[in-house]
């Protein structure tokens, strides 16, 4: 049975059967959507060439300083949502002094000093938050407006910390809020990428506050070689020692880098010591040092407020003194000493001090350092799980 496919009169197109007609159908629909395909290809490019505006118009329109744009050219003072607010410093202060959570589960995490010298840091981990750290450093023979400036030179990190890769301002506001871009690398890590924002603060009988948040920026698009950092919350107070020449720092910090949590735990523990004896050195260097300006002369340290009243008053109650813990702590090591250790105690730490010394001998990267560490620590809380559960 013939049929005609086109509608030709007369049939011009021949009697097919019906299997010619199912591929001959294929081919006109194949043809049409390749058409629609093609329409739509152009339609795109006329629509992007023609009816979109710029980038940089956008970012005219909008008031937004343009990412090819250097930071002399923009207005860095213009106006900024106030991201960095009072309420951020009453959270820093109450972290502080330790009143946000009073149920929350403290563990010690390092306790040393030397001549120059003293830190003390514990963590905990709230629930459905990242890692949260709270440390005291007390520097010897250092004024507070010394460690702030030197805190607050990211120029100057740039030279002294290797896990800084790069850093630029993005923006000032005239409120104080300063906004800037950090890269950091660590050992076996991709880059990770910080877009922060801070604040400063002056308190009574000098002493500073400073809080830093993540935020976005259009200047800091999202780049696939780096890993954003999503949450980041951080903050310290500077002050003097009373009755010394010193200066203590309070310092505050949770933040999510994508790190597993015991990883994170004993990379900070077997790492942050060297890193403060290293940033002592930086520190000690820092008057003897030129600091030419690495961009624009405005910034958070040079548009300073003060700290509101109601804040300024609940400040200075209460002081930390590291050096006593680290009597307290020393007293209690020699009483520890004093103990006579059993025989499978014993036998355990000559266990695990024949692993230290043999992995560490292997490995000696701090990527190797922290995953000795990590695995020692597993095989001793195995062998203390297994130890309690057996009868001694």
């Amino acid at each position: 049975m013939g049929v005609n496919l086109w509608g030709c009169e007369g049939g011009k197109m021949g009697d097919v059967s019906s299997m010619e007609i199912c591929w001959l159908i294929n081919i006109r629909a194949t043809l049409i959507a390749l058409l629609f395909i093609t329409l739509f290809h152009f339609s795109k490019k006329f629509y992007v060439r023609f009816l979109t505006p710029s980038s940089s118009l956008l970012s005219s329109a909008l008031n937004l300083p343009s990412a090819s744009s250097p930071i002399s050219n923009r207005d860095s003072r213009s106006r900024i949502p106030e991201i960095v607010n009072a309420s951020d410093l009453k959270f820093l202060i109450d972290n502080l002094d330790e009143k946000c959570n009073e149920d929350e589960k403290w563990e010690n995490v390092i306790d040393k000093k030397n001549n120059f010298l003293s830190y003390r840091a514990k963590c905990c981990k709230p629930k459905d938050r990242p890692l949260k750290y709270l440390s005291t450093t007390v520097f010897e023979s250092c004024s507070p407006d010394l460690l702030r400036d030197f805190y607050m030179d990211n120029g100057y990190r740039k030279q002294w910390d290797k896990t800084v890769v790069d850093h630029m301002q993005l923006q000032v506001d005239t409120t104080g809020i300063e906004i800037g871009r950090t890269v950091k690398k660590f050992p076996l890590l991709t880059p990770r990428e910080y877009i922060l924002a801070w604040r400063l603060w002056e308190g009574k009988d000098r002493s500073f506050y400073c809080f830093i948040k993540e935020c976005e920026h259009p200047s800091a698009p999202r780049q696939k070689k780096y890993v954003r950092v999503e949450y980041f919350r951080s903050g310290w107070q500077i002050r003097k020692v009373p009755g010394r020449d010193a200066s203590e720092i309070r310092m505050f910090h949770q933040e999510d880098a994508g790190l597993n949590v015991e990883m994170a735990k004993l990379a900070f523990a077997k790492g942050i010591w060297s890193y403060l004896c290293k940033m002592d050195n930086a520190l000690r260097n820092y008057p003897l040092t030129n600091h030419p300006p690495t961009g624009s002369s405005v910034s958070a340290a040079s548009l300073m407020r003060k700290v509101p009243h109601e804040l300024d008053a609940r400040t200075g109650t209460h002081f930390s003194s590291v050096s006593g813990s680290v009597a307290g702590d020393d007293e209690s090591r020699k009483k520890k000493l004093l103990r006579s250790p059993s025989k499978k105690f014993v036998a355990k730490s000559l266990l695990l001090l024949g692993g230290v010394i043999y992995l560490s001998r292997a490995h000696s990267t701090l990527g190797g350092k922290v995953t000795v560490a990590y695995i020692l620590t597993k095989l001793r809380k195995r062998g203390d799980s297994s130890s309690q559960s057996s009868p001694s």
